[in-house]
């Protein structure tokens, strides 16, 4: 059988994968905007296939220091992803989430990174809910890991981990917030098969 990639797929494919990405920030930033008892307003989410190479020139400097939420998925499709913040936005949030003033600077307690793996959690199972959605297939992700370090840093594990299964990923960003804008970025890679079953669920010709 001829494989495909996702970079192969044509504008009404991606046309779908943007509507996937616009359905899973909508729950997410439901389920934040109720978890912190804040209103959410949220830009439409861009959506690209991008060479895994690129992920770095697109997100931020290689320098930064940013929070990295990592997840292997299962089921019926195999693969993994991350979900990556911006310090700036993570501390607003988890400043949020544990009552502090939003400016608070100081460092990340034990608590204050399970309640970002919460967070982030529920925000990439948002994404894949909306993906099961839209292709009836059963994915489930594994209990999150989460790394803060410099982006170069961070993104090297997509780059290994995903780097088996193809060149690309599927990236989306997010912006959301209300006074303070807030950014968040989806990163899915799955393996070639997966690919496949994805493409099928979506009416690809196989």
């Amino acid at each position: 059988m001829e494989k495909h990639s996702l970079q192969e797929i044509n504008e009404n494919y991606i046309d779908v994968l943007k509507e996937i990405g616009n359905v899973g920030a909508g729950n997410a930033m439901t389920a934040i905007a109720s978890m912190l008892s804040i209103k959410v307003n949220m830009h439409v989410p861009q959506v690209q296939l991008l060479e895994i190479s690129k992920l770095g020139a697109v997100i931020c400097p290689e320098e930064e220091v940013v929070v990295g939420i990592f997840l292997e998925i299962g089921s019926d499709i195999q693969g993994s992803m991350m979900f990556m913040m911006r310090m700036g936005p993570a501390k607003y949030l988890v400043n949020r989430l544990m009552g502090r003033d939003p400016d608070y600077a100081g460092d990340f307690t034990e608590m204050d990174l399970s309640a970002l793996k919460e967070i982030g959690n529920i925000i990439a199972g948002s994404y894949l809910s909306a993906l099961a959605t839209m292709t009836n297939l059963v994915i489930t992700p594994s209990i999150p890991y989460i790394s803060i370090d410099m982006a170069a840093s961070l993104l090297s594990v997509p780059a290994i981990e995903f780097g088996q299964y193809g060149d690309y990923v599927l990236l989306i960003e997010t912006e959301f917030g209300n006074q303070v804008v807030l950014d968040g970025y989806f990163i899915l890679m799955p393996d070639q098969e997966s690919y496949d079953k994805i493409l099928t669920a979506l009416g690809f010709s196989m």
